[in-house]
């Protein structure tokens, strides 16, 4: 059997692995270390939770034991995809470096760009970083890669899945093409096959393990869930967790649960905070000092359920979990490799629980067509057991929603009733009057209250046989009581006309300014005041009161 004191590893590496405990390299860590020490390019095929961390912190420490960095020129680059796992990468050299003097930045989002900056000034040996901020400080001129002599992409393929193969082509552009290249991945897409063709010099290639495989120390389940309504279905999924969870009993020390959106984590993590289980929430829209806070406290223990989205699946290197529960089915085959990959890691056994609704039949068939394996299917904890209407704030802000608009169904159906039966007759009258449609026009255009109010009936009204020119105007010269006993049209038109005010309107001054120019407005009205505008007036004119 092969020891780390096989592999030609430096002493005080050696020193430093002895103090962590460990003795006996994992395959990868036996396949890659041996390669990447003679200088070559490797390229490394493996599982999650197989120790490829350790496949490449252990030789560039040996490597770059012997050298200094230069201000703002790192010797070594690595490449991860998220905080976390940039994260736990710099904590495992300062594990292994804990008898050098190498040091080390850390560049990744959260964190002020100033105090990067000043260790970058400085010179690092090892620089640790997402592909996002490299390239921001790249850009800002804070950040030359001329200078580095290995270079390391962890976890590819979740790379690819993120978005970030264009940023690692423009990296590698940046780099020395002397440069030595570790690249790991679990799976092989054909876009990262490409990368590796393009970038990497013959590479000594190390597949321990089928590719996208599940260890066989995990026990795995799947249980086929339908909710009793759609509308309950969410609610239901929860109270099924919990049911497994509360099954698993003593053997649940701690868990890891995978949701596929970033809301559905808050939700579920705020759902088992309310029935007693000590969850907490971790996803990309956290800030990095929480999600640093929330991983701490799950890895010593004082944390038992971590809530998580995607970003938590590729890595993350917690020893002791017990059971992945796997809330969503993932959209993307790989992803279930790599979440499960949580438990069971360095030959502890692990559990593995997924639920799959009807909708997650096609994503399911996906799954067990990577793995090459039927997963076992599970009984429903919860069938026969009768489900309370509602389990927490979410299925109840369902219910007020719905109640609401029960009410406004309600008060729209009210005016539909029809009048009691003891109801007085003119009440009833009343009634009878209101269900009247309500398009029906008025008799005539004129207002409702300008209508003679006659007790005659229609027929028994004189009718006016004269034509409609020579009928008057005025709408009010058809009622019984004229105001005067000539109509207006009868009038005289100098009778009409005020005093000192000419209606020939060809007489009037024209360009004038003012709507009042080169009118005469008649008399001041008594009592209004010498200073009253003009226009105002007008409106007790006397021809205009008719």
């Amino acid at each position: 059997m092969i020891k780390f004191s096989d592999l030609k590893l430096d002493p005080k590496v050696l020193k430093a692995i002895e103090d962590a405990g460990y003795e006996t390299p994992t395959p990868i860590q036996a396949g890659a270390i041996p390669p990447a020490l003679e200088g070559r390019d490797v390229l490394g095929i493996a599982q999650t939770g197989t120790g490829k961390t350790a496949s490449f912190t252990l030789p560039m420490i040996t490597l770059l034991a012997k050298g200094r960095a230069r201000a703002r020129m790192p010797r070594s680059l690595v490449l991860c995809p998220t905080r976390e796992l940039a994260a736990q990468v710099a904590e495992n050299f300062d594990t292994y470096t804990k008898y050098h003097k190498l040091t080390k930045a850390l560049l990744i989002g959260g964190v002020s760009f100033k105090e990067q900056d000043q260790l970058i000034d400085r010179g690092v040996d090892v620089l640790i970083a997402t592909p996002g901020r490299l390239l921001d400080h790249f850009e800002r001129g804070k950040l030359l890669l001329t200078g580095v002599q290995i270079m390391v992409v962890d976890e590819a393929d979740r790379m690819l899945d993120m978005g970030f193969i264009p940023d690692i082509e423009r990296i590698f552009s940046l780099t020395p093409f002397t440069r030595q290249t570790l690249f790991f991945s679990a799976t092989m897409a054909p876009e990262i096959e490409r990368i590796t063709n393009t970038f990497l010099s013959a590479p000594e290639r190390i597949e321990v393990a089928r590719q996208a495989s599940a260890s066989t120390t995990i026990t795995q389940g799947v249980v086929m869930f339908k909710a009793s309504r759609k509308d309950r279905e969410a609610s239901e999924k929860r109270q099924l967790l919990r049911a497994l969870i509360d099954a698993e009993g003593e053997k649940c020390k701690n868990a890891i649960i995978f949701c596929n959106r970033k809301t559905d984590v808050d939700i579920v993590a705020k759902s088992l905070k309310k029935y007693g289980y000590d969850a907490a929430p971790i996803h990309g829209d956290l800030e990095q000092s929480q999600r640093m806070r929330t991983l701490d406290g799950f890895r010593d223990g004082t944390l038992r359920f971590l809530v998580a989205s995607d970003v938590a699946a590729r890595g993350l290197d917690i020893p002791n979990v017990s059971h992945v529960f796997n809330f969503d089915v993932p959209s993307h085959a790989e992803d279930y490799v790599h979440r499960i990959g949580r438990t069971g890691r360095a030959g502890r056994s692990g559990t593995a629980i997924m639920i799959c609704t009807g909708r997650d039949d096609k994503n399911f068939a996906d799954v067990e067509r990577l793995i090459q394996t039927e997963i076992p299917r599970l009984a429903n904890p919860l069938d026969g057991v009768i489900m309370p209407a509602s389990d927490d704030e979410a299925e109840g802000e369902a219910r007020t929603s719905s109640s609401r608009s029960r009410s406004r169904s309600s008060r729209g159906r009210s005016g539909d009733k029809p009048a009691p039966k003891d109801k007085p007759e003119d009440a009833q009258i009343e009634t009878r009057r209101e269900e009247k449609p309500r398009d029906e026009k008025p008799r005539d255009d004129r207002p409702r209250d300008e209508k003679p109010r006659e007790d005659r009936p229609r027929e028994d009204r004189p009718r006016d046989d004269r034509p409609r020119e020579d009928r008057p105007r005025d709408d009010r010269a058809r009622n019984d009581k004229p105001r005067d006993d000539r109509s207006r049209d009868a009038k005289p038109r100098e009778d009409r006309a005020p005093e000192g005010r000419s209606d020939d309107r060809r007489d009037r001054p024209r360009g004038g300014q003012g709507r009042d120019s080169g009118r005469d407005n008649g008399p001041k009205v008594v009592g209004m005041g010498d200073h009253l505008p003009s226009f105002i007036a007008l409106s007790f004119d006397e021809r205009r009161t008719v």
